[in-house]
């Protein structure tokens, strides 16, 4: 059973249609490469695809440009020059055509020149706007949260430095503190070794202080004073012995 003829119109599905561009390029290529070498013959194939992409064949050891001037040769046609001052000219117009659009779309965005605008038009140029508000609302909140993020990682340091200078102090104030009590303690001690020279006592127990001083035992022994006049003495028992 053959196979069915395939009608030729135009594939309207685009993914289609470039696959089939594709293979059919190819065989074409590959057919006139056959053709140049089985029959000797020069051949040139310039295809352009329906974006612009152009793709070309020449048989070696011709070019293409060679290709161009033999076929011009045999017709008996050329290329028109273009003319420069037309060119120049042309070129003006489309600048100018482009530069008033884009001052027109310009006014547009901004919210001028809409009375001779179509309502197709209206509801295009509103989405792109609000394309527009979202992407810049996005970027706001991207720098807004960095700003953010800068600051919160300052305070942290902040912080952290303000902790270390009061650890600082408090060690400072506290070896100051210390400092004032021993250079106060050391007077006492002096005076109070003062007031415990005249009193020389004997034994391991030596006191510290003038308070220790007043619970240790009585080491003094009692004495009686002897009169360095003895007419007194006698004078004084002669007295008794009257009495």
């Amino acid at each position: 059973m053959g196979r069915g003829k395939i009608e030729i119109r135009r594939i309207e599905n685009q993914t289609n249609r470039q696959v089939t561009f594709s293979k059919r390029r190819t065989g074409l290529i590959k057919k006139t490469r056959e053709l140049s070498v089985l029959c000797d013959a020069q051949i040139g194939l310039i295809i352009f695809s329906s974006t612009g992409k152009m793709f070309e064949y020449c048989n070696p050891p011709l070019s293409m440009p060679q290709i161009i001037q033999r076929y011009l040769e045999v017709t008996g046609k050329r290329i028109p020059e273009p003319d420069s001052q037309q060119h120049i000219f042309n070129e003006l117009v489309r600048m100018r055509s482009e530069t008033h659009h884009l001052e027109l779309s310009m006014r547009r965005y901004t919210g001028e020149d809409l009375s001779c605008v179509a309502y197709e038009d209206l509801d295009k140029l509103e989405q792109q706007l609000e394309r527009a508000v979202n992407k810049v609302r996005v970027r706001k909140s991207q720098l807004l949260q960095q700003q953010l993020d800068n600051l919160k990682r300052k305070e942290n340091m902040l912080e952290e430095e303000n902790s270390q200078i009061y650890r600082w102090m408090h060690e400072q104030q506290q070896a100051a503190a210390l400092q004032h009590q021993q250079e106060a303690m050391e007077p006492k001690a002096m005076e109070q070794q003062h007031i415990l020279d005249p009193f020389p006592l004997f034994g391991d127990e030596q006191p510290s202080s003038v308070l220790q001083l007043s619970t240790l035992p009585p080491q003094f022994h009692p004495y009686r004073l002897q009169p360095t006049q003895p007419n007194l003495q006698d004078s004084t028992l002669q007295r008794r012995s009257f009495e």
